[in-house]
Parts: structure tokens; C-alpha cells; sequence
């Protein structure tokens, strides 16, 4: 693939290094349609009658590569995506580096050996082609020094964050020789082709989310000894408890490792020797005990935790400095924040609560607050930039700026001079000038505060996206418990669900067919999308229990035969319906999908039909739905029954794609129909512009299938040959095996003596009938009891 922009276009890429992040960077170029060429050292200990054998030269790049394939959760799209990367190493395929429009070092992180890599790099590449470092620390400038002109125009650093398929972060840092357009380009590509929330960074120490974000962790980790709090207890209250991972902060320096996240924290202190708050950044007495030990964390399977051969949890205490049983945390606080629904009264919980939970998030927010203020314009001239940084590469919900909205920017002042932190001048003039918050939304359009300008500015770029929080403000078309309908402008509806976990129940699929018979009232169309982490988990499980247990099928009947008929609304109204799926999509959200005119998918959507996890089949027309592509997939002379058996499988072992390219394989998403978008942030704003241009070309509703060729007994033995061979092998239970016969007697149309052509209700009431029948089964309540129970799927 050709990715072109700005007259500039990239083809091909080569990355110097493979370390975890070189090969991870390879792939995530890989997954975007890229060539990359992939190098690194030729072994320094090759015996003499190795030195000539090209497999030994490679061999740590091929032994890099093929631990970064193994890597959970996968850093490729799919094996496509692994074949388009080739490997050599720098001595025999440097030159190769010359038809390489794109070349990113990303070696170890020593100065001379990067200026030697680009001196070889300045020699072999050809005008005008981009050279970028990955660098995480040292200063971009040092390395262009001895290099050419158009070297140094050319080059520039482009900080990825690991995992790169998964972090959504990319750094741009400049030097003062890099050429504007370069930094536009590169602005504009990692958002638009790599899905990247791109930040503008300043040459300055770990330029922005490391800086800040290893700040945080540094000032927990004193604030830890000096409140006498557990690990585990800070972890609680770090964690999703605020809106951050739910590794919270120490088990994410076990995750990063221990030697790593010091390291920074070492350099920041060592190359920012003014930064008023350098304190916070000295190593605590507990982490060079873990450092001695070399307990870097997950690498060396000890750090602030570790399991024993038991799988027994235990954890560090700090007074001591000796492994105890992990305990749980326990703190009113907590309990408080549990109970509240957003992340503002989350929050806002702690801050008016007084027990040493509280004490600790107050006042590792209002040290977050002070730092943040001090770093502003010395690391970025917008405050935004910091907030991005932080959520893209943190994976926090929101930003240091975003925080200290929350909390009030006067009680924010308040909270860090009570501790003795100096808050910057300008946040305090801000405050007199009348001003209450950084950020504020203007007729649907989200506006920052410009410390420059003292003005509120719109955020650069954000035109180009579709922010469903930002129409909070304007009075929705529609809405009830399970879904709002906005208006997003030019004719064009969007459906939101607002159920928990964006769970199907009545009041969804009574949002779903409103919002198509308002859109047919004088609407160009309508998109279903959302900005939750999820698209949707699925059908509501604790509805369909219910009904099962109290053995009221007429109403699971009346329930099914809704759902059914609310897909297909999807399918066959008068304007284009459009799905923007990203996060999970399963069960009941991709049966939603599989209906809509045309898939507008973020690139990260796990999607599947996974109802045979609990026990049931996808009977919201999603068997009928994988039959009918099986048929369109049938041609003269093709063996049809190993398209059937593909299909088929997908269902009865509820796999589920781990990435929509993976969805076109398995047959959820139509080449030549769906499509992906890289940036998840864009997916909305995408799938208006498909409504559009559905619109435009005269959209008019399909006619109703009654083609579908199903294969009945021919295809039906072969499937139950398949289940029967599963069981003798010892791959599936009795139950997994019956839930599967049911799957394949819809699939091929029943028991029908010949191939048949039949039409798509004829498929559904097989489906539903189906469906009803497994509601009745022991096991499928075990089933259904066990996920709601546990969140995990029971095979019985």
C-alpha cells in the first residue's frame, strides 16, 4: 500500500533496531499496508563457520521478530500484516535502506551509537527522505551534529509508546533545522494512516508524557512511604478508581519494569536540575532494594509482587521490605467512589473525604496540578498537548488539565499550596481574569484556554472529528434509557446507546427503530456509533435469564423475534444506516453490524458472534446472516462445503477477530463494502461521510433475499462429522457439541433432502426456534448463571 499526503508519499519504511519496541513499531507500519525492512546487529559471538551463513547473521532479528509475533495481545493485524516485513541485518542490507522513503532508528538508547547509525544512515539514504529517532530521552539535536544539510532537515523525533499497535500516542519532536513541512507531514500521517494521536513536543528532558507522567508515578511513590500505605492499597486508588489503568502504579512499573521507569525517573533528575519539584523524582530507599535484587517486575517474574508456584499472590512492604500476602485495600473513601457512575464524582469523592486514601489521591492531584502549571510553555506552548499526551500515552481517561476541571481550578490552587507547591503565575491571572475552567464547549465545538493569547481557542484539528461529549449541550432529536439520537450536522443522525456496557435490551432496540423511522422523516441517513470503550457487549444476559428460569418462552419468543426484526429495520429502511463498531463488538452489537448498510470499522474492534459461550446461538439474525454470505460465497465449480465449514466454525467455537482486518477473514465484515479507519477518533465523522455519500448516489432500500441456497443433508452430514470427531477427540462437550448441531442444522437450512434456495425469514424462524430450544437446556443456564456471575464462560 501507497500512503500519500502533502506530495508526500510513504511506500516503503526501514526500521533500524528490533528490540521490542523496533519490531513493534515494524509491524504496527505493516498493519497499515507498509513494506518495512526491518535490521539489526549481525551476533558478535558467530563462530567462523557461521560468519557466512545468512541465517546466523540474522539471527537477532529473526529470534526479535518472532518473539514480537508471540506477544499477547498481538501487535499485528493479521499474518498479512507480519509477511509484508523483511529482515536483514545492518551489515548486508544497509544499502537496501536507499529505496526506503521512511527510515526510524530505534537502537539502543546510547548517543554514540545512534550518531554512528546516522552516519551510516546520511550515506546510504537518498535527499529528501525522512529519518526519525525513537528515542525516549536524549536530546534530539545532539543527533544530527556531523550531518548533512538535507539530513537535518529531513530529520526529526517520532516517540512511539509500547505496545505501538495498541498506545495511541506519537511524539513529533522538532529540532530547529527540521524543515515545517516535515513536522506537518508528520503530524498529519500518524494521525490519518497510523491511528496515532499525534502531540507536538518541545526538545526539553523526556519531552511530554514521560516527563509528567513519570513526574505522577514518582510523586506516589513518595507520597506511599510518607502516608504508610500498602502497595496493593495505592493500586486501588490509582487505578480505574480515578480513571487510570487498572494496573494503577505499581503493578504498571512492574508491567514497564522497574529498571526502565527508574532510569527515566534518574534522567529527568539529571537533565532537569531547575525543575522546582525535582525532589519527587529521588529513588525511595524500596525501589533500590528492588533494584539491587534485580526484581524489575514482570520480566524477571518479581517486583512490587510476585507469585509463588501456587499462584498465591504476595506483595512488598515498604517498612519491612519483605513479601506478604496481598490484602485488600479497605478505605470509606473508596467505597464512596465505587458507588458514583462518572468520573467527575469519582473523583470529587475523594476530594471531599479525609481518610488516607483520600489524602493520597488529593495530594498526588494537586502535586500533578502545580507540575503541570510549571510545565507550560516549557514543554508545550498549548495546554492541551499535555492532556493528550497524557491520555494517549498513559492510557489515563483524562489529562492533568482535564483533573483539575473536575476538581475546581481555585480548589485545585487551594490543594497545592496547602501542601507547599508553588503554583505558576499564569494559572493564578487566569483565575482573577474570571475564568473557572481550562477547557469549554461553544455550540458543540470544544475550545481551550491559550496561555499566550489569554483567549480561548479552538483545538488545532479537531474539525475533523465528531465528539459526541461536545453535543451534550444541545437538546438531543431523541433519547430514552438505552440510546440518544443527535443531530451531527448536515442532515445526518447519530445513534448513541447509554445502556450499561452498551448492553442490548428493549429500551436500545427501541432507540435503534426510532432513530430509523426519525431518519426516514427527513434525514439523509443515520450512523450507529459511540465514544465508549465498547461498542457493545451484546444482548442483555440478565433480561434472557430471567425469562429462561421463570420458563416464560412465549416472552423470550416475543423478545427474539424483536431483535430480529430490529436488525433487519437495519437493513431494509428507506436511508442508509451506517455502524461505526470499535472496542468489543459481540453478540448482539455484531449482529447490529452485520445489518447496516455499510461497516465503518475503528481498526481495534474485537468482534464476534460468541453466543455459544453461554450456551445459546446468534438468533438476532446473525446465523441467518453468516448462511446468507455463505451462499454469495458459493461459485460454479468451488467446493462449497469448505465455505460452509469456515462459516460455520466461526459461530460454534465463538471466535472473535482480534482486529477488523481479522473480520474480513472471518466473513463479519464485506470486502469492497466495509471499510476500516485507522484513527479511532475519527470513526464517527467516517461513517457521516459514507451516509453522505450513500445519500448522494440516490441510496435507495435493497429488496428483501429470497436467494439464499442452502445445502441442507449434504452440508449438515459433513458438519456433524466434524462435531462428532471433536467429541471422540475430546475437544468438546456434549453440550458444546448439541449447541453446535443446532448451529449447523440453521446454517444449512435444516433437513432438507437436496440443496435449497430459500429467504431470509425462513433462515430467522430456524434461528429463533433454535435459540428457544437452548433456553431450555440445564447447562445453557449454568452457562448463562456462570457469566453473569463470574464474567467468565463456563464449558460444560
Amino acid at each position: 500500500m501507497e500512503a500519500k499526503t502533502q506530495n508526500r508519499a510513504i511506500k516503503k519504511v526501514a526500521v533500524l533496531g528490533s528490540g521490542v519496541m523496533g519490531s513493534g513499531i515494524a509491524l504496527h507500519l505493516a498493519n497499515i499496508g507498509l513494506e518495512v525492512l526491518l535490521l539489526d546487529i549481525v551476533p558478535f559471538d558467530l563462530k567462523e563457520e557461521e560468519k557466512a551463513n545468512p541465517k546466523m547473521r540474522n539471527r537477532i532479528v529473526n529470534d526479535a521478530f518472532a518473539f514480537a509475533l508471540k506477544s499477547k495481545p498481538a501487535q499485528a493485524y493479521s499474518a498479512a500484516s507480519a509477511a509484508r516485513v523483511t529482515l536483514g541485518n545492518f551489515d548486508d542490507d544497509m544499502p537496501k535502506i536507499k529505496d526506503c522513503d521512511w527510515i526510524i532508528e530505534v537502537v539502543i538508547e546510547r548517543l554514540d551509537i545512534k550518531q554512528q547509525v546516522f552516519e551510516k544512515v546520511d550515506k546510504l539514504r537518498k535527499p529528501g527522505t525522512l529519518v526519525t529517532s525513537n528515542t525516549s530521552g536524549i536530546p534530539i539535536h545532539l543527533m544530527t551534529e556531523g550531518r548533512s544539510e538535507d539530513f537535518q532537515r529531513h530529520f526529526c523525533g517520532t516517540h512511539f509508546f509500547n505496545p505501538p499497535r495498541y498506545l495511541r500516542l506519537l511524539e513529533i519532536i522538532p529540532t530547529a533545522k527540521t524543515d515545517q513541512s516535515v513536522v506537518d507531514f508528520l503530524m498529519h500521517y500518524g494521525d490519518v494512516f497510523l491511528g496515532k494521536e499525534t502531540v507536538l513536543c518541545k526538545d526539553t528532558p523526556a519531552f511530554i508524557a514521560n516527563r509528567v507522567g513519570v513526574y505522577a508515578m514518582a510523586k506516589v511513590f513518595q507520597l506511599t512511604q510518607e502516608l504508610g500505605l500498602t502497595i496493593e492499597e495505592v493500586d486501588a486508588l490509582t487505578g480505574p478508581a480515578i480513571g487510570r489503568p487498572k494496573t494503577g502504579t505499581f503493578k504498571l512499573s512492574d508491567l514497564v519494569g522497574n529498571d526502565t521507569g527508574t532510569k527515566v525517573m534518574m534522567g529527568i533528575k539529571e537533565n532537569c536540575p531547575n525543575d522546582e519539584q525535582a525532589g519527587a523524582f529521588e529513588v525511595p530507599a524500596y525501589v533500590q532494594f528492588l533494584l539491587d535484587n534485580k526484581f524489575f517486575g514482570n520480566k524477571s517474574k518479581k517486583g512490587y509482587y510476585y507469585k509463588d508456584e501456587k499462584r498465591n499472590s504476595f506483595s512488598l512492604r515498604l517498612d519491612t521490605l519483605q513479601y506478604e500476602p496481598t490484602g485488600k485495600p479497605k478505605f470509606a473513601s473508596l467505597d464512596a467512589s465505587k458507588k458514583v457512575e462518572s468520573l467527575s464524582e469519582k473523583v470529587n469523592a475523594f476530594i471531599k473525604a479525609d481518610d488516607k486514601g483520600a489524602q493520597l489521591v488529593k495530594r498526588s492531584l494537586a502535586g500533578l496540578f502545580a507540575y503541570v502549571s510549571n510545565r507550560v510553555p516549557e514543554i508545550s506552548d498549548v495546554l492541551y498537548a499535555v492532556d493528550d499526551a497524557l491520555r494517549a500515552g498513559f492510557a489515563w481517561e483524562i489529562g492533568p488539565f482535564q483533573y483539575w476541571d473536575i476538581v475546581g481550578v481555585q480548589k485545585g490552587i487551594e490543594l497545592a499550596e496547602a501542601d507547599g507547591l508553588a503554583i505558576s503565575q499564569w494559572v493564578k491571572d487566569f483565575v482573577d481574569a474570571g475564568n473557572t475552567s481550562f477547557y469549554k464547549v461553544e455550540n458543540g465545538v470544544k475550545k481551550y484556554y491559550d496561555q499566550a493569547s489569554k483567549a480561548y481557542k479552538t483545538i488545532t484539528g479537531a474539525e475533523s472529528f465528531i465528539i459526541l461529549d461536545n453535543l451534550r449541550g444541545n437538546k438531543p432529536v431523541w433519547k430514552n434509557s438505552g440510546g440518544t439520537l443527535h443531530d451531527i450536522g448536515d442532515g445526518v443522525l447519530n445513534l448513541e446507546f447509554t445502556s450499561k456496557m452498551n448492553s442490548l435490551g428493549g429500551d436500545v432496540l427501541q432507540a435503534i427503530n426510532k432513530s430509523i423511522e426519525i431518519a426516514e422523516g427527513g434525514y439523509k441517513g443515520l450512523v450507529i456509533g459511540n465514544d465508549a470503550p465498547n461498542f457493545s457487549v451484546g444482548a442483555n444476559l440478565m433480561m434472557i435469564a430471567m425469562l429462561a428460569m421463570d420458563q416464560e418462552y412465549d416472552e423470550l419468543d416475543i423478545a427474539v423475534r424483536q431483535f430480529q426484526q430490529t436488525t433487519m429495520r437495519c437493513r431494509y429502511s428507506s436511508v442508509p444506516v451506517v455502524s461505526a463498531p470499535h472496542g468489543m463488538t459481540l453478540g448482539g452489537g455484531c449482529e447490529v453490524t452485520m445489518h447496516s448498510d455499510v461497516v465503518v470499522a475503528s481498526a481495534e474492534t474485537y468482534i464476534g458472534l460468541v453466543e455459544v459461550g453461554v450456551g445459546l446461538i446468534p438468533a438476532g439474525g446473525g446465523t441467518k446472516e453468516l448462511a446468507l454470505r455463505t451462499s454469495d460465497s458459493f461459485k460454479n465449480g468451488d467446493p462449497m462445503l469448505q465455505s460452509l465449514q469456515d462459516n460455520f466454525l466461526n459461530i460454534a467455537m465463538a471466535k472473535v477477530a482480534t482486529s477488523a482486518a481479522e473480520a474480513f477473514d472471518a466473513g463479519l465484515m464485506r470486502k469492497n463494502k466495509d471499510r476500516v479507519v485507522i484513527n479511532a477518533k475519527r470513526v464517527i465523522a467516517e461513517a457521516k461521510q459514507e451516509v453522505l455519500r450513500l445519500s448522494e448516489e440516490g441510496y435507495s432500500q435493497p429488496a428483501h433475499r429470497n436467494d439464499i441456497q442452502v445445502l441442507g443433508r449434504t452440508g449438515l452430514g459433513t458438519l456433524t462429522v466434524g462435531v462428532e470427531s471433536f467429541i471422540a477427540g475430546g475437544y468438546i462437550s456434549q453440550h458444546d457439541a448439541k449447541i453446535a448441531q443446532k448451529v449447523a442444522y440453521v446454517m444449512c437450512g435444516g433437513d432438507l433432502s437436496a440443496p435449497t434456495t430459500v429467504n431470509e425469514q425462513y433462515l430467522l424462524d430456524l434461528e429463533r426456534e433454535a435459540f428457544l430450544s437452548l433456553c431450555g437446556e440445564k447447562k445453557t443456564l449454568e452457562r448463562i448463571q456462570a457469566m453473569l456471575t463470574t464474567g467468565k464462560p463456563l464449558r460444560n
